[in-house]
């Protein structure tokens, strides 16, 4: 039986990266996030700094029109273009290939859906909730205006959504890309974990929860 891999995209706010902790501690399973960036820097020598947090250096970039970027395409250390950014892309995904071969595990936006798409055992969830929601959760956490949070996730959603365009060559918020699509405003933060738990019990290729 194959490993079980909960994906977790999300929008600003809505709780995604607390629905992620909370199953890792109920199912007992590693949760990766930005850990991601720093494996990758271990395992290529590039300086983390330079790995962006889904996000594209160069905003003009999302405007090209693209099916994606083929992630298993890494570039060799003595390569002109190992720092650039679709190599940067790539390194990350490897070490996402890495961690579904390696067991169960939780992984953090950073297009993983995509990037294990074809594996068996693999869950994708997008976590979304209202913007009222969202804004009152982002205040728990900034110390910024209300006005300043709503612009910061304005500009974190759009530049996530931009990123996994320019990524995959797909919508980011399209629910058609995931196993399933959440509120967090309407179910709660255990809600969700409760539906995602119920979700894998029921997959017959995860064996986590038989």
């Amino acid at each position: 039986m194959a490993n079980t891999v909960i994906t977790i995209a999300r929008h600003y706010g809505s709780g995604g990266r607390t629905v992620g902790k909370m199953l890792a501690e109920r199912l007992n399973i590693p949760y990766y996030d930005r850990e991601i960036i720093a494996m990758a820097s271990e395992d290529s020598g590039i300086n983390p700094r330079v790995f962006e947090d889904e996000k594209l250096k160069s905003p003009l970039r999302a405007l090209i029109k693209t099916g994606g970027v083929d992630h298993r395409n890494v570039l060799k250390p003595e390569s002109a273009g190992f720092t650039k950014e679709d190599n940067l892309y790539a390194l990350q995904a490897k070490i996402i290939r890495q961690l579904s071969e390696e067991g169960d595990c939780i992984i953090i936006g950073r297009c993983a859906d995509h990037i294990l798409s074809s594996k068996p055992g693999v869950v994708s969830v997008f976590v979304h909730a209202r913007p009222d929601f969202c804004l009152r959760e982002a205040m728990k956490v900034n110390s910024m205006s209300e006005r300043e949070v709503m612009r910061l996730i304005e500009k974190t959603d759009d530049y996530r959504a931009k990123y996994y365009k320019y990524y995959t060559g797909k919508s980011w918020d399209d629910a058609r890309n995931y196993d399933l699509s959440l509120d967090s405003s309407k179910l709660g933060f255990e809600g969700v974990a409760d539906v995602i738990m119920d979700y894998v019990r029921r997959r017959p290729d995860c064996d986590l929860l038989k």
